[in-house]
């Protein structure tokens, strides 16, 4: 294992707690075109999931909406977002603690979402500056997590090499995403009761856990002495 000489991460569920605000609007505007949803559909089993993917998989279950209501629809519901977004959304515990304690790396976010819900959620939540103009869009790179070039576009315009960097990831999908990318990976599980870490990860449970994490990694990976005994 690499030592970690960047650090990516996701943003919604891993950074900001987006997602309860994420699926209450999603219920809103799949219900209005007949595709039934809950809000607690999307932590059950669309967490992390582009919102296409989710409108298809729907689909297979409930019938097809008319393909020229969906661009209006996602259109609406990301501006509802976003305006909610910039007033109620708040930071997940120990995001601001973990991000100073491990301000001497450089960090990036990637994220499923587009550009400007992205910078909204940061700037939102007071962990912008972190972060600049580091900010990895699926949008802009048009590929979408699970795929593993989302996260090897992120290191490649960071300067690294997939192996030297850690991604921090919340969801399953994200999760596979940087380990096939060929990344270290810390999946932020905050369900463990209801959700298995994938196989290659470490868990951690707060975010307040991650600056020792960093740390270990960079120890285990510059002791020859543990090396060795790999």
């Amino acid at each position: 294992m690499a030592r970690p000489l960047c650090l990516l991460f996701d943003c919604d569920g891993t950074l900001v707690d987006s997602e309860p605000l994420l699926a209450d609007e999603m219920a809103t505007a799949l219900n209005a075109v007949g595709l039934p949803f809950q809000t607690s559909d999307y932590i059950g089993e669309f967490r992390g999931a582009r919102f296409r993917r989710i409108v298809a998989a729907l689909e297979s279950r409930h019938g097809s909406v008319d393909p020229e209501l969906l661009e209006p629809l996602e259109a609406t519901m990301r501006a509802n977002l976003n305006r909610r977004l910039a007033s109620e959304l708040t930071p997940i515990d120990g995001a601001h603690e973990a991000l100073a304690a491990l301000d001497d790396y450089p960090m990036g976010v990637v994220s499923n979402g587009p550009i400007n819900k992205i910078r909204t959620s940061l700037e939102a939540t007071g962990l912008a500056e972190s972060f600049d103009d580091r900010l990895f869009s699926a949008y802009a790179a048009n590929c979408w997590k699970p795929d593993p070039r989302l996260y090897r576009h992120a290191a490649s315009r960071m300067g690294y090499a997939p192996r030297e960097c850690l991604a921090i990831e919340d969801s399953v999908v994200g999760v596979r995403a940087a380990l096939e990318a060929g990344m270290t990976v810390v999946h932020l599980n905050r369900y463990p009761d209801a959700e298995t870490t994938p196989e290659g990860a470490i868990m951690i449970t707060s975010l307040f856990q991650l600056p020792t994490v960093v740390a270990r990694l960079a120890l285990e990976s510059s002791d020859p002495r543990r090396v060795a005994t790999r």
